[in-house]
C-alpha cells in the first residue's frame, strides 16, 4: 500500500500524534510518501523520518492508493486541490479545531489506520464546482469542493451580479458578493450568509447573496446539473472571485460560468462516523450554555 502524507503546517501540539502516526505506518510496511510542500514545512522542525520520500510532481498521485491530510478542514480542501481529477481517495486527520470534513480525530489515529488496512471503510463522492472563465485563473485548477465566490475589492459600493440558470434570467443581485456552494460548501461560508444546511448526497447547488441590499432577496437551490453564468458590474475596475481558500482579481470583461466538475472528490469514513452526529456536534444543537 502506497500513502501520501499532505500538511500545510505542522502544529507543535500535533507532533506527538505525528510520531505515532509515522511508527504506524512503518510497523504496517506501508509504503509513505510526503508531498513536495509538505516536506519542506517538517524539514524545518526536524520532523522528517529518515526513510521518507518525496512525491514525484511529475507522476503525481498515479501509483498512490491514499492521501492523509494532517491538519483542518483547510488543509483537506489544499489536498482535494493536490489530487485533481485522479480521484485519490482522502484521509482527514483532525489537528485543528472544526473538523466537517477533517473528521479522524488525532487519538483515533491508530484505530483508523487499523481499520484502512483492515478495508473497514466506505467512501463518499463529494460534487466540486469548476469554473469556466474566458481568460486563465486559478493556474489551471479551476475547481473546488466548497464555494466559488463573486466579491466586491476595494471599496465601499456594492456590486451588482447579473446571474443566469442555464442562460436563462435569475436576478440581478445588489449586494457585497454571491455565494455558490455544493452540498458539502453548505457549512461553510454560505452558511455564516444565512445559506440553508445541504446534505452531501443531495444533488444540489445554493446561490446565497453576501449582504445583499434588498432583504426580499433569499438564498436559492437550483440542481447541480445547471450551468450559472455571471455579469458582474460595479465602480471598481476589478473584483474577487475564490474557489474555497484561493482567490484572484478580475474585471468585468471576464466571462464566468459555473457546473459541476466531471470528477469528484472522495473522502474516505470509518465506521462510527455520522453526518448528522457531526452537524450537531460542530454546530453545539441542543447545548444549551446555561447549563
Amino acid at each position: 500500500m502506497n500513502i501520501v502524507l499532505h500538511g500545510i503546517n505542522l502544529e507543535k501540539e500535533f507532533v506527538p500524534y505525528f510520531e505515532q502516526l509515522i511508527k504506524i505506518l512503518e510497523s504496517r510496511g506501508i509504503r509513505t510518501f510526503f508531498t513536495e510542500n509538505f516536506a519542506k514545512s517538517i524539514k524545518k522542525i526536524n520532523m522528517l523520518p529518515e526513510s521518507f520520500e518525496v512525491l514525484n510532481p511529475e507522476r503525481g498521485m498515479s501509483d498512490v492508493d491514499f492521501v492523509l491530510s494532517i491538519g483542518g478542514d483547510g488543509t483537506l480542501l489544499d489536498t482535494v486541490i493536490q489530487v485533481g481529477a485522479q480521484e485519490t481517495p482522502i484521509i482527514g486527520i483532525n489537528s485543528g479545531r472544526l473538523g466537517f470534513l477533517a473528521t479522524v480525530a488525532k487519538e483515533n489515529i491508530q484505530k483508523a489506520i487499523d481499520d484502512l488496512v483492515a478495508g473497514e471503510f466506505t467512501i463518499e463522492s463529494r460534487a466540486l464546482v469548476s469554473l469556466e472563465a474566458s481568460r486563465p485563473v486559478f493556474s489551471g485548477m479551476n475547481f473546488g469542493l466548497n464555494e466559488f465566490t463573486i466579491h466586491k475589492r476595494d471599496t465601499s459600493s456594492m456590486i451588482i451580479v447579473h446571474t443566469y440558470i442555464n442562460g436563462q434570467y435569475l436576478n440581478s443581485y445588489w449586494a457585497d458578493g454571491l455565494i455558490v456552494a455544493t452540498p458539502t460548501g453548505s457549512t461553510g461560508y454560505s452558511l455564516s450568509c444565512g445559506g440553508p444546511l445541504i446534505t452531501p448526497g443531495a444533488r444540489n447547488f445554493v446561490i446565497t447573496p453576501v449582504s445583499p441590499h434588498n432583504l426580499n432577496v433569499r438564498p436559492i437551490v437550483v440542481p447541480d446539473e445547471s450551468v450559472i453564468s455571471f455579469k458582474i458590474e460595479g465602480r471598481s475596475e476589478k473584483f474577487l472571485i475564490s474557489l474555497d481558500s484561493r482567490s484572484t482579481a478580475i474585471d468585468a470583461t471576464v466571462e464566468l460560468k459555473l457546473k459541476k466538475a466531471d470528477f469528484s472528490a472522495k473522502l474516505v469514513k470509518f465506521s462510527g462516523y455520522n453526518y448528522f452526529d457531526t452537524l450537531r456536534q460542530k454546530l453545539n444543537w441542543g447545548f444549551d450554555m446555561r447549563n
